[in-house]
């Protein structure tokens, strides 16, 4: 029966070879007729993966196009939803890098391309500081009524971001409103906002906390002056740079106080102003040193400073 059965496969095996080579032959011409190969591209969203934890992460780029190869049923089965890209930020450093982009895709297809190849990432460390916190004061009082003191309940709050963005903080705002009510010592909670040296907003920093607690006192009988403001600052502005002029805007301020104490005065100092990181033409807030016993709505004054490059002569704006 074997043998039989052996004798039967082997009679004609070489017909019988040819026919089966044919038969593959003209499959695949059918095939390739009906179901070419082609290319076509899917667009796919950026995942970022194994991302460490305690820093901001932006990515320049959310989408990627991946061009692929293919028989065509596979192109009609499919869509942007089956293809994935992913970029892998295992061995991610601080700061901004190019990654480069992994894809994953529907088995049949062979990739030709993607693009963009890379994403950049960019990893921003989260960290914390401490802030100094100026609360002013604005607004009319009721008449002959003045504020004797301010008080607040910390000199310093902390601030929480991202570096780029808590390193701009210079310092931390909240004001107070007067009103003609306000004729009686009060207190009340302040939120405070993040600000820059230009006295700018700055976003993307958690302040902690966001509101300050502050008393304001208010005094009858004293005696109210303008005065002139007279900048003072620090010997340190670069080598190469001279110092042509500081100027405070406003001019004058009110101030308020006993007679004795006011009678004579004439005008108020800043604090000192640092002028190491001047290297332009700035504005810069400052606060007001205040003698004993003077009060003012506002300590804060905004000061124009002026400089030029000592070889050129020229301004530097």
């Amino acid at each position: 029966m074997i043998s039989r059965f052996r004798s039967l496969i082997q009679r004609n095996i070489a017909a019988k070879i040819v026919a089966i080579l044919v038969a593959v032959i003209l499959w695949g011409y059918v095939m390739n007729e009906q179901n070419p190969s082609t290319e076509g591209s899917f667009t796919a969203q950026v995942q970022l993966v194994n991302v460490p934890e305690g820093y901001k992460v932006t990515q320049g780029t959310d989408k990627v196009k991946i061009t692929v190869r293919g028989a065509r049923s596979l192109f009609v089965s499919n869509s942007d939803v089956n293809f994935e890209a992913s970029v892998d930020l295992r061995e991610a450093k601080s700061g901004k890098g190019e990654y480069k982009v992994r894809v994953k895709m529907p088995q049949g297809f062979e990739l030709v391309d993607v693009q963009p190849g890379t994403v950049e990432v960019t990893l921003d460390p989260i960290v914390r500081r401490k802030v100094r916190a100026d609360i002013n004061v604005n607004g009319s009082p009721a008449s002959g009524v003045t504020v004797a003191k301010v008080t607040q309940a910390s000199s310093e709050v902390m601030v929480e971001g991202p570096s780029t963005a808590v390193k701009e903080v210079e310092r931390l705002i909240g004001y107070v409103g007067l009103t003609s009510k306000n004729d009686a010592d009060f207190a009340l909670q302040v939120p405070l906002t993040a600000i820059n040296a230009d006295g700018k907003e700055v976003s993307g920093v958690t302040i902690q906390p966001a509101t300050m607690y502050v008393t304001v006192q208010m005094a009858r009988g004293l005696t109210k002056k303008i005065v002139t403001i007279h900048p003072v600052s620090e010997a340190d502005l670069p080598a190469y740079l001279e110092l042509v002029s500081i100027k405070p805007n406003p001019l004058q301020i009110e101030v308020a106080g006993a007679e004795n104490i006011i009678s004579g005065l004439t005008a108020v100092n800043t604090e000192k102003i640092t002028l190491a990181d001047v290297l332009q033409n700035t504005d810069k807030t400052v606060k007001l040193a205040l003698p004993p016993g003077v009060t003012v709505t506002n300590h804060d004054v905004l000061v124009h400073i002026v400089v030029k490059d000592k070889k050129t002569g020229k301004s530097m704006e």
